[in-house]
Protein backbone atom coordinates (compact mmCIF):
# COMPACT_ATOMS: atom_id res chain seq x y z
CA UNK A 1 0.00 0.00 0.00
CA UNK A 2 1.25 3.66 -0.81
CA UNK A 3 2.25 5.65 1.84
CA UNK A 4 -0.03 9.10 2.21
CA UNK A 5 2.45 11.27 4.09
CA UNK A 6 1.35 15.30 4.63
CA UNK A 7 4.28 17.21 5.06
CA UNK A 8 3.76 20.33 7.19
CA UNK A 9 6.45 22.27 8.84
CA UNK A 10 7.19 25.78 10.60
CA UNK A 11 10.37 27.48 9.28
CA UNK A 12 13.81 27.14 10.76
CA UNK A 13 14.89 30.66 12.44
CA UNK A 14 17.05 32.32 10.35
CA UNK A 15 17.98 29.58 8.26
CA UNK A 16 15.23 28.22 5.82
CA UNK A 17 11.36 29.05 5.17
CA UNK A 18 8.84 26.71 5.82
CA UNK A 19 8.56 25.84 2.22
CA UNK A 20 12.53 25.15 1.78
CA UNK A 21 12.02 22.68 5.06
CA UNK A 22 9.03 20.77 3.49
CA UNK A 23 11.05 20.22 0.46
CA UNK A 24 13.97 18.96 2.42
CA UNK A 25 11.67 16.45 4.03
CA UNK A 26 9.92 15.57 0.76
CA UNK A 27 13.58 14.55 -0.52
CA UNK A 28 14.44 12.43 2.47
CA UNK A 29 11.20 10.60 2.28
CA UNK A 30 11.78 10.03 -1.47
CA UNK A 31 14.98 8.45 -0.37
CA UNK A 32 13.54 5.74 1.22
CA UNK A 33 9.89 5.91 -0.16
CA UNK A 34 10.04 6.94 -3.98
CA UNK A 35 6.12 6.02 -4.88
CA UNK A 36 5.13 7.53 -1.51
CA UNK A 37 1.90 9.82 -2.30
CA UNK A 38 3.46 13.13 -0.46
CA UNK A 39 1.32 16.82 0.22
CA UNK A 40 3.50 19.74 1.25
CA UNK A 41 1.54 22.24 3.27
CA UNK A 42 4.27 24.64 4.85
CA UNK A 43 2.93 26.76 7.59
CA UNK A 44 3.66 30.28 8.74
CA UNK A 45 2.55 32.00 11.92
CA UNK A 46 2.90 35.65 12.31
CA UNK A 47 6.84 35.24 12.10
CA UNK A 48 9.34 35.20 8.98
CA UNK A 49 7.70 34.35 5.46
CA UNK A 50 3.91 35.59 6.54
CA UNK A 51 3.79 38.20 4.29
CA UNK A 52 5.38 36.76 1.50
CA UNK A 53 2.98 33.13 2.07
CA UNK A 54 0.18 35.17 2.04
CA UNK A 55 1.03 37.39 -1.28
CA UNK A 56 2.01 34.32 -3.03
CA UNK A 57 -1.24 32.86 -2.28
CA UNK A 58 -3.61 35.60 -3.37
CA UNK A 59 -0.78 36.26 -6.09
CA UNK A 60 -0.30 40.20 -4.53
CA UNK A 61 2.55 41.61 -5.08
CA UNK A 62 5.83 42.79 -2.73
CA UNK A 63 7.50 46.12 -2.18
CA UNK A 64 10.56 46.75 -0.42
CA UNK A 65 11.71 49.62 2.00
CA UNK A 66 15.02 50.64 3.25
CA UNK A 67 13.85 50.92 7.28
CA UNK A 68 15.89 51.24 10.45
CA UNK A 69 17.07 47.70 11.81
CA UNK A 70 17.14 46.41 15.09
CA UNK A 71 20.67 47.53 16.30
CA UNK A 72 20.15 50.98 14.36
CA UNK A 73 21.63 50.17 10.91
CA UNK A 74 19.20 50.60 7.88
CA UNK A 75 17.93 47.42 6.43
CA UNK A 76 15.94 46.52 3.06
CA UNK A 77 12.27 45.25 4.18
CA UNK A 78 8.84 44.70 2.43
CA UNK A 79 5.36 44.41 2.84
CA UNK A 80 2.88 43.21 0.49
CA UNK A 81 -0.61 44.47 -1.20
CA UNK A 82 -2.64 41.47 -1.28
CA UNK A 83 -4.37 40.34 -4.51
CA UNK A 84 -7.84 38.94 -5.39
CA UNK A 85 -11.35 40.49 -4.82
CA UNK A 86 -12.21 42.16 -1.19
CA UNK A 87 -10.64 44.82 0.89
CA UNK A 88 -7.22 46.18 -0.21
CA UNK A 89 -5.29 44.91 2.20
CA UNK A 90 -1.51 45.65 3.14
CA UNK A 91 0.25 42.95 4.69
CA UNK A 92 3.41 42.92 6.62
CA UNK A 93 5.76 40.73 9.50
CA UNK A 94 7.88 42.57 11.52
CA UNK A 95 10.57 39.80 10.88
CA UNK A 96 10.98 41.63 8.09
CA UNK A 97 12.18 44.79 9.60
CA UNK A 98 13.00 43.63 13.29
CA UNK A 99 13.36 40.39 13.60
CA UNK A 100 16.12 38.18 15.25
CA UNK A 101 17.94 37.10 12.26
CA UNK A 102 19.05 40.88 11.72
CA UNK A 103 19.94 40.60 15.07
CA UNK A 104 23.93 39.66 15.12
CA UNK A 105 25.06 37.45 17.81
CA UNK A 106 27.78 40.26 18.97
CA UNK A 107 24.46 42.07 19.14
CA UNK A 108 22.02 40.09 20.68
CA UNK A 109 20.80 42.39 24.05
CA UNK A 110 16.86 42.95 24.15
CA UNK A 111 17.51 45.50 26.57
CA UNK A 112 18.97 48.20 22.84
CA UNK A 113 17.61 46.46 20.49
CA UNK A 114 14.20 48.36 18.57
CA UNK A 115 11.02 48.35 16.93
CA UNK A 116 11.53 51.71 15.13
CA UNK A 117 11.58 50.37 11.77
CA UNK A 118 8.69 48.23 11.98
CA UNK A 119 6.71 51.67 12.32
CA UNK A 120 9.07 53.01 9.31
CA UNK A 121 7.66 50.10 7.79
CA UNK A 122 3.76 50.53 8.49
CA UNK A 123 4.71 54.13 7.84
CA UNK A 124 5.34 53.18 4.30
CA UNK A 125 2.45 51.18 3.78
CA UNK A 126 0.22 53.41 4.55
CA UNK A 127 1.11 55.14 1.34
CA UNK A 128 -0.96 51.99 -0.28
CA UNK A 129 -4.27 53.41 1.43
CA UNK A 130 -5.45 50.12 2.62
CA UNK A 131 -8.76 49.56 3.64
CA UNK A 132 -6.98 47.03 5.78
CA UNK A 133 -3.14 46.32 7.64
CA UNK A 134 -2.70 42.62 8.47
CA UNK A 135 0.77 42.47 10.83
CA UNK A 136 2.48 39.49 11.76
CA UNK A 137 4.13 39.16 15.17
CA UNK A 138 6.99 36.45 15.21
CA UNK A 139 10.74 35.79 15.19
CA UNK A 140 11.52 38.50 16.56
CA UNK A 141 14.76 40.34 17.70
CA UNK A 142 13.40 42.81 19.87
CA UNK A 143 11.63 43.54 23.55
CA UNK A 144 10.40 47.09 23.70
CA UNK A 145 6.50 46.72 23.51
CA UNK A 146 6.33 48.33 20.30
CA UNK A 147 7.44 51.38 21.63
CA UNK A 148 9.93 52.21 18.52
CA UNK A 149 7.25 51.30 15.91
CA UNK A 150 4.55 53.87 18.05
CA UNK A 151 7.99 56.44 17.84
CA UNK A 152 8.40 55.97 13.99
CA UNK A 153 4.42 56.47 13.81
CA UNK A 154 4.54 59.80 15.59
CA UNK A 155 3.18 58.94 19.15
CA UNK A 156 5.47 60.92 21.68
CA UNK A 157 7.35 58.66 24.57
CA UNK A 158 8.34 60.95 27.06
CA UNK A 159 10.73 61.08 30.37
CA UNK A 160 10.26 62.89 33.30
CA UNK A 161 12.19 65.63 31.89
CA UNK A 162 9.05 65.69 28.91
CA UNK A 163 12.33 64.33 26.49
CA UNK A 164 11.39 61.81 23.80
CA UNK A 165 13.14 58.29 25.49
CA UNK A 166 15.89 56.25 23.93
CA UNK A 167 14.95 52.99 21.58
CA UNK A 168 14.89 49.24 23.60
CA UNK A 169 13.44 47.61 25.85
CA UNK A 170 15.71 49.42 28.72
CA UNK A 171 14.49 52.85 27.49
CA UNK A 172 10.58 51.88 29.03
CA UNK A 173 11.80 52.07 32.55
CA UNK A 174 12.06 55.87 32.23
CA UNK A 175 8.74 56.33 30.24
CA UNK A 176 6.48 58.81 32.48
CA UNK A 177 4.01 59.80 29.81
CA UNK A 178 2.57 59.07 26.14
CA UNK A 179 1.21 61.35 24.13
CA UNK A 180 -0.99 60.47 20.80
CA UNK A 181 -1.95 63.65 19.37
CA UNK A 182 0.80 63.63 16.73
CA UNK A 183 0.16 59.88 15.58
CA UNK A 184 -0.08 59.41 11.69
CA UNK A 185 -3.42 60.87 10.64
CA UNK A 186 -3.68 57.63 7.79
CA UNK A 187 -4.39 55.00 10.94
CA UNK A 188 -7.52 56.99 11.91
CA UNK A 189 -10.76 53.89 11.22
CA UNK A 190 -7.91 52.02 9.75
CA UNK A 191 -8.77 47.79 10.54
CA UNK A 192 -5.70 46.70 11.76
CA UNK A 193 -5.85 42.95 12.32
CA UNK A 194 -2.20 41.59 14.33
CA UNK A 195 -1.65 37.33 13.42
CA UNK A 196 0.78 35.87 16.61
CA UNK A 197 0.58 33.54 19.07
CA UNK A 198 -2.07 33.95 21.35
CA UNK A 199 -0.46 32.26 24.77
CA UNK A 200 2.04 34.90 24.52
CA UNK A 201 1.68 37.20 27.32
CA UNK A 202 3.84 41.22 28.30
CA UNK A 203 4.70 40.69 32.28
CA UNK A 204 4.88 38.11 34.59
CA UNK A 205 6.43 34.83 35.44
CA UNK A 206 4.37 33.74 31.95
CA UNK A 207 5.45 37.04 30.44
CA UNK A 208 7.41 37.62 27.33
CA UNK A 209 10.89 38.06 28.63
CA UNK A 210 10.68 35.03 30.89
CA UNK A 211 10.08 33.02 28.01
CA UNK A 212 11.42 34.23 24.96
CA UNK A 213 13.85 36.31 26.70
CA UNK A 214 16.86 34.03 26.54
CA UNK A 215 16.51 33.53 22.95
CA UNK A 216 17.31 37.13 22.23
CA UNK A 217 20.58 36.75 23.88
CA UNK A 218 19.30 38.16 27.15
CA UNK A 219 21.02 36.92 30.93
CA UNK A 220 18.82 36.24 33.77
CA UNK A 221 19.78 39.81 35.02
CA UNK A 222 18.73 41.46 31.87
CA UNK A 223 15.22 39.31 31.82
CA UNK A 224 14.50 40.64 35.45
CA UNK A 225 15.26 43.81 33.58
CA UNK A 226 13.04 43.63 30.76
CA UNK A 227 10.01 41.87 32.59
CA UNK A 228 10.55 45.53 35.14
CA UNK A 229 10.49 47.57 32.10
CA UNK A 230 7.42 45.82 30.80
CA UNK A 231 5.45 46.74 33.99
CA UNK A 232 6.47 49.74 34.14
CA UNK A 233 5.50 50.43 30.66
CA UNK A 234 2.03 48.56 31.23
CA UNK A 235 1.86 50.87 34.57
CA UNK A 236 2.21 54.37 32.38
CA UNK A 237 -0.01 53.33 29.80
CA UNK A 238 -3.07 52.22 31.86
CA UNK A 239 -2.79 55.35 33.54
CA UNK A 240 -2.46 57.66 30.51
CA UNK A 241 -4.12 55.79 27.94
CA UNK A 242 -6.99 53.64 29.96
CA UNK A 243 -5.78 50.50 28.91
CA UNK A 244 -4.40 47.55 30.85
CA UNK A 245 -2.15 45.50 28.45
CA UNK A 246 -0.86 43.38 31.06
CA UNK A 247 -2.97 40.12 30.59
CA UNK A 248 -3.81 40.39 26.70
CA UNK A 249 -3.86 37.47 24.86
CA UNK A 250 -1.03 37.89 22.25
CA UNK A 251 0.20 41.12 24.44
CA UNK A 252 3.50 39.81 24.08
CA UNK A 253 4.20 38.80 20.98
CA UNK A 254 7.09 39.79 19.48
CA UNK A 255 8.71 41.24 22.70
CA UNK A 256 5.85 42.94 23.39
CA UNK A 257 4.99 44.37 20.20
CA UNK A 258 1.28 42.85 20.15
CA UNK A 259 0.42 44.77 23.54
CA UNK A 260 2.18 48.10 21.71
CA UNK A 261 -0.05 47.69 18.41
CA UNK A 262 -3.04 47.21 20.56
CA UNK A 263 -2.82 50.21 22.46
CA UNK A 264 -1.43 52.46 20.51
CA UNK A 265 -2.91 51.62 17.10
CA UNK A 266 -6.08 49.71 17.95
CA UNK A 267 -5.46 46.61 16.38
CA UNK A 268 -6.99 43.56 17.18
CA UNK A 269 -5.08 40.61 17.77
CA UNK A 270 -5.73 36.89 16.29
CA UNK A 271 -4.40 33.80 16.36
CA UNK A 272 -2.38 33.25 13.56
CA UNK A 273 -3.78 30.09 12.21
CA UNK A 274 -7.10 31.93 11.20
CA UNK A 275 -5.53 33.81 9.09
CA UNK A 276 -2.99 31.85 7.36
CA UNK A 277 -4.42 29.34 4.72
CA UNK A 278 -2.29 26.68 5.02
CA UNK A 279 -4.35 25.53 7.69
CA UNK A 280 -7.18 25.19 5.91
CA UNK A 281 -5.48 23.29 3.43
CA UNK A 282 -4.20 20.58 6.37
CA UNK A 283 -7.58 20.21 7.34
CA UNK A 284 -8.65 19.50 4.43
CA UNK A 285 -6.71 16.49 3.83
CA UNK A 286 -5.84 14.87 7.07
CA UNK A 287 -8.45 12.17 6.41
CA UNK A 288 -6.61 10.79 3.54
CA UNK A 289 -3.18 10.94 5.31
CA UNK A 290 -1.30 7.93 6.89
CA UNK A 291 1.27 10.26 8.30
CA UNK A 292 1.85 14.03 9.45
CA UNK A 293 5.64 15.12 9.63
CA UNK A 294 5.65 18.21 10.84
CA UNK A 295 9.16 20.37 11.67
CA UNK A 296 10.58 23.21 14.05
CA UNK A 297 14.09 24.41 14.63
CA UNK A 298 13.15 23.74 18.45
CA UNK A 299 10.98 21.69 20.07
CA UNK A 300 10.61 22.02 23.48
CA UNK A 301 8.46 22.79 26.77
CA UNK A 302 7.15 26.08 25.16
CA UNK A 303 5.87 24.44 21.76
CA UNK A 304 2.96 24.07 23.87
CA UNK A 305 2.42 27.83 23.76
CA UNK A 306 0.86 27.68 20.30
CA UNK A 307 3.44 26.95 18.41
CA UNK A 308 3.23 25.08 14.75
CA UNK A 309 3.98 21.42 16.22
CA UNK A 310 1.38 21.52 18.93
CA UNK A 311 -1.40 22.96 16.35
CA UNK A 312 -0.76 20.50 13.88
CA UNK A 313 -0.67 17.85 16.86
CA UNK A 314 -4.28 18.81 18.02
CA UNK A 315 -5.45 18.51 15.04
CA UNK A 316 -4.04 15.53 13.03
CA UNK A 317 -5.37 14.08 17.22
CA UNK A 318 -8.65 14.47 16.32
CA UNK A 319 -8.58 12.45 13.42
CA UNK A 320 -6.76 9.62 14.94
CA UNK A 321 -3.14 10.30 12.58
CA UNK A 322 -0.18 9.91 14.03
CA UNK A 323 2.38 13.00 13.92
CA UNK A 324 6.42 13.00 14.25
CA UNK A 325 8.23 16.09 14.64
CA UNK A 326 11.46 16.97 13.11
CA UNK A 327 13.45 19.31 15.04
CA UNK A 328 16.70 21.28 14.78
CA UNK A 329 17.39 20.74 18.56
CA UNK A 330 15.32 19.16 21.26
CA UNK A 331 14.99 21.34 24.43
CA UNK A 332 13.70 21.01 28.19
CA UNK A 333 11.10 18.97 28.82
CA UNK A 334 10.38 18.33 25.26
CA UNK A 335 8.37 15.60 26.19
CA UNK A 336 5.58 17.02 27.47
CA UNK A 337 4.49 17.21 23.98
CA UNK A 338 3.55 13.08 23.84
CA UNK A 339 0.67 14.26 26.00
CA UNK A 340 -1.02 16.25 22.98
CA UNK A 341 -0.75 14.94 19.57
CA UNK A 342 2.85 14.68 18.96
CA UNK A 343 3.39 10.54 18.58
CA UNK A 344 7.46 10.94 18.16
CA UNK A 345 10.39 13.63 17.77
CA UNK A 346 13.54 13.31 16.05
CA UNK A 347 16.74 15.37 16.01
CA UNK A 348 18.16 16.20 12.97
CA UNK A 349 21.97 16.57 14.55
CA UNK A 350 24.40 14.27 13.92
CA UNK A 351 27.11 15.06 16.09
CA UNK A 352 28.13 18.11 18.12
CA UNK A 353 28.32 21.18 16.05
CA UNK A 354 28.11 24.51 16.69
CA UNK A 355 24.97 26.88 15.88
CA UNK A 356 27.13 28.41 12.60
CA UNK A 357 28.03 25.12 11.58
CA UNK A 358 24.11 23.93 12.21
CA UNK A 359 22.64 27.02 10.02
CA UNK A 360 24.67 26.49 7.23
CA UNK A 361 23.64 22.87 6.86
CA UNK A 362 20.08 22.81 7.94
CA UNK A 363 19.30 21.78 4.20
CA UNK A 364 21.29 18.64 4.90
CA UNK A 365 20.78 17.43 8.33
CA UNK A 366 16.46 18.34 7.72
CA UNK A 367 16.89 15.88 4.42
CA UNK A 368 19.29 12.98 6.42
CA UNK A 369 17.02 13.28 9.40
CA UNK A 370 13.94 12.60 7.46
CA UNK A 371 15.63 9.80 5.83
CA UNK A 372 16.02 8.14 9.25
CA UNK A 373 12.60 8.56 10.03
CA UNK A 374 10.91 7.05 7.56
CA UNK A 375 12.94 4.01 8.24
CA UNK A 376 12.07 4.12 11.99
CA UNK A 377 8.15 4.13 10.56
CA UNK A 378 8.87 1.19 8.36
CA UNK A 379 10.43 -0.91 10.99
CA UNK A 380 7.37 -0.13 12.95
CA UNK A 381 4.99 -1.06 10.30
CA UNK A 382 6.65 -4.51 10.13
CA UNK A 383 6.76 -5.24 14.50
CA UNK A 384 3.20 -6.51 15.39
CA UNK A 385 2.02 -5.43 18.69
Amino acid sequence: MTLRILIAPAGFKESLGSDQVADCIAAGVKLVLPDAKVLKVPLVDGGEGFAKALVATTGGSLHEVEVTGPIGEPIQAHYGLLGGSGPKTVVLDMASAAGLRHVPFYGRDPLRTTTYGVGELIWAALDEAPERLLIGCGDSGTNDAGTGMAQALGVSLEDSRGRPIGRGGAELLNLKHVDMKNLDPRLEGLRIEVACNMHTLLCGAEGVARVYGPQKGASSQTVDKLDEALNHFADVVERDMGVDVRDIPGGGASGGLGAGLHVFLGAELIHYSHIVTGFQTLNEHLESTDLVITAEGTIDHKSLRGKIPSEVGKRAKQQRIPVVVIAGSIGEKADVNYEFGIDAIFGILEKPISLEQALCSTAELITRGAERLIRAVLVGRKIRP
